[in-house]
Formats: C-alpha cells, structure tokens, sequence
C-alpha cells in the first residue's frame, strides 16, 4: 500500500511514526503546510501532487474539520483511492455523499478513530451488527468534557479552573467551544447511529447541550444526592424508530460511566443477543488514535469497505420522557413541570426529551442534565 498522508499534525506525525517500521505499507508523499523534512518521503503544499499520483492507492485525511478535507477527500475518491480518516465532523455531515460514493466507486472507506479515538468502536459495531440487532449506542464520547467533570466532582474545581488545567494540559482546545458545546460528541453519536442501524440520521433532528454552563453548586448538589455528571451521548431504535441526542447526564455512583476518570471514553452499544458490551479507552491523543488508523489501512488491505450499508435519511423523534434537573430563569411552563426543588434548581417532572431541548434553545443561559432511569 502506498499512502498520501493529509496534514502532519498530531495524528499525522503518528500515523506516520507507526507506518515507518512496516513493510506492507508506506508513506510516499505528505501534505503539509510547514517546511519539513522526512526520509524517503515527499513533502508538498499541494494536493494536487498527491491526487495525480497513480501509484498512490490510498489517501489518509489528518486533517480535521470540513474544508478542505471534504473537498480533497471527494476528489480522492473520484480519482479512484481509498480513504481513510479520523474526522468525525467530515464523515458525519458528508455521510450520505462520501459513502456511496465510495461503494460506488468499488473503494474502502474507513474511519474507525473517528469515534473513541484508540478504542476501536466502530469496527466493533460492525462486528456485532452482522449476527445481531443493535438497539442502543451512546455513552461517553469526548475526553475533554468528561476531564472538566471529573476534576469538578473529585478534585473541586470550579468550571473555569478545571477548563484552564484541561488547557494547560493539552486535553482541551485554546478555544474549546466545538468540544464543551457537545457538537464533537453530537458528531460522534450521529455517527454511531448511522453505523448501528445502518441509517442516515438528519442531524438537524438531533439535539444537543453541553457543559458549559454548569457551575459548582451543581456538582454540590449532584453529590448531595449520590449523582455524578457526565456528558452522554444517546442513539436509540426501538419499534422502527430513532431517536439520537447528546446531553448532560446524571448517573448513580457505582454506575460504570461513574467511575470514568480524566480524559477516557466509555462507549457502549446494547445488542438483541449480546445485551449490554461497553468498551473503555484514550479517546484522543497521537498514538491511540494513529493506533487506529494504521489499523484501517489495514483493514483496506484485507478490502475492507464501509462498516455498514448507507440507509435511507430518517429523522430522529425524540419522544421519551426523562426527568430533568434544570438550574435557570423559571417561566410558566417550567413551573408546571417542577416535581421538586434543589436548592435553586429544580427537578421536573417526566417531560420528552425534544421539550427539554426546545426550552432549552429559549433559555441559552440555563443549565440542564437528565436523569439516567
């Protein structure tokens, strides 16, 4: 395999440290905007060096974010090479374009650290939906969210300092928004959904809060009733449908999701046969996430395509009812929903998950988190 490499950032640089020892696969050329200098390798600024090479079979896309990455992954494909790519953002919006495209095109798509980084979960779906009907996936997806919670509920910190030292620590962007907004976790349940009930989800159906607004005396309160937060992603297919959505969850003590710690994910899926399998690992960072790139090419070695067919686009409806904790302005409409008072939150009652979110988009400053059943 003779591999192009898009960008030599921090998972470029790994992918390539990983490819170098091996002998069934190697980088010939790398895009790069910097001047650097790699052993048998041609740099360039242009991609177009890359795309006209005809002995290079496959594209890895280490990019990140939309453009130009939709744009040089498209012409990839239609230029008749195989792609791989940890962007979550790309594949989940271009979804419905980039693979069927690719199938039509008879190419291997893979994008397996799109999703958990190091851990594999998308080729584990793939694996477990060939014997199986996958009910649910969902559960801890972003590093940085579940390192801010985690440091607010074990070591105190307010929301601003364990930000700072999420910074300080490399584990959270110097503008953090894409992360703490939910949108990078919104993107990986999209994803997920689409791989596990082979759909393509409209994501605009598909609601998402983050954690930004979350203060110290809601992690208090949450203590005080033997909760902890954690931002949790959620696809569901029950009865023919689906419902997808990213929020603030709370969970019980001693509950698996409890216990995750800094900056790892815990990602789970709920089989017909399999029930309840959860996998746990770095969700970022060089050498987990190079880890699985290198393994989906791999994969495209072995002519592995996509993990599961392109479905048709289906809208989620988000029709079950949780409670909520909601911390905000109250209004009419709050007041009628409210079961009890923390302190000066409050616990509604029952109410459907696309009502929260609508309330929510009316209440920007508010703070919400469900409460797991």
């Amino acid at each position: 395999m003779k591999i192009g490499l898009l960008g030599f950032g921090v998972v470029g640089q790994g992918v390539y440290d990983l490819i170098a020892s091996r002998e069934d696969m190697s980088v010939v050329k790398v895009l790069c905007r910097k001047d650097v200098s790699l052993p048998g390798v041609q740099v360039t600024k242009d991609f177009n060096d890359i795309l006209n090479d005809s002995d290079i079979d496959t594209v890895v896309e280490a990019i990140g974010g939309l453009h130009p990455a939709y744009e040089f992954v498209k012409a990839a494909i239609e230029a008749g090479k195989n792609v791989v790519t940890a962007n979550k953002a790309l594949v989940a919006t271009f979804y419905d374009e980039l693979i069927p495209l690719a199938k039509e095109k008879g190419l291997c798509f893979r994008c397996t650290a799109a999703v958990g980084g190091g851990i594999g979960w998308l080729s584990e779906l793939e694996r477990a939906r060939r014997i199986q009907t996958i009910e649910k996936v969902g559960g801890i997806m972003n590093g940085t969210c579940n390192y801010i919670l985690d440091s607010m509920t074990r070591l105190g910190f307010d929301y601003t300092n364990a930000l700072k030292q999420a910074q300080e620590l490399g584990y959270a962007e110097a503008d953090p928004t894409t992360d703490v907004e939910g949108i990078d976790t919104w993107h990986k349940a999209i994803l997920s959904s689409n791989v596990a009930f082979g759909i393509c989800l409209d994501s605009a159906t598909v609601p998402v809060a983050g954690i930004s607004r979350i203060q110290a005396t809601d992690v208090e309160n949450f203590k005080a009733h033997g909760l902890v937060c954690k931002l949790i992603s959620t696809g569901m297919f029950t009865k023919g449908k689906v419902s997808a959505y990213v929020q603030p969850t709370l969970v019980k003590f001693g509950e698996p999701e409890s216990a995750v710690p800094a900056n790892y994910n815990l990602i789970t899926f709920v089989g017909s046969a399999s029930g309840r399998m959860s996998f746990y690992g770095q969700g970022a960072g060089r050498y987990p996430t190079a880890y699985n790139v290198v393994q989906d090419c791999a994969d495209v070695l072995l002519d592995k395509g996509f993990y599961s067919p392109c479905g048709e686009k289906v809208k989620a409806e988000n029709t079950d009812f949780m409670r909520y904790y909601v911390r905000g302005e109250k209004d009419s409409w709050l007041e009628e929903n409210t079961a009890e008072t923390w302190g000066t939150a409050i616990i509604s009652k029952p109410i459907s998950v696309e009502a929260m979110h609508v309330w929510l988009k009316n209440h920007p400053e508010a703070f919400i988190a469900a409460l797991a059943e």
